[in-house]
């Protein structure tokens, strides 16, 4: 599993291309084939991100935060659908956030690889 962004090019392996963004990236198309799914349902909450706004000395809380927004009942099938999706094949993850490092994908990551 890869994360990216989802304004790099796609590269070979990348597998089924996931936006897990809550909101739709600007200057993208709706079309775009650089998108094969979007699950936003498994991205933060708009005050989460707010209330983050990417302060690295909040990113352990956020993460706590994050992760507890997932056992939400339309998160937690929103993260059932991803794992299906991983499941299946090579997946990259992709956010239109500039640090990603630093964001929802490596949580999501993680816990799509933890195992079950």
């Amino acid at each position: 599993m890869r994360i990216a962004r989802i304004y790099d090019p796609p590269r070979p392996g990348d597998g089924v291309r996931v936006l897990v963004d809550r909101l739709w990236p600007r200057g993208v198309r709706k079309e775009d084939p650089r998108i094969d799914r979007w699950i936003k349902q498994v991205a933060p909450s708009s005050d989460l991100r707010r209330w983050y706004s990417h302060d690295l000395e909040k990113y352990d809380e956020f993460v706590a935060r994050y992760e507890h927004e997932l056992q939400d009942p339309v998160a937690a099938q929103a993260l059932g659908e991803l794992r299906d999706v991983v499941r299946a094949g090579p997946v990259t993850l992709l956010t239109s956030a500039r640090d990603f490092e630093h964001g929802h994908l490596p949580v999501l990551k993680r816990l799509l690889e933890a195992p079950r």
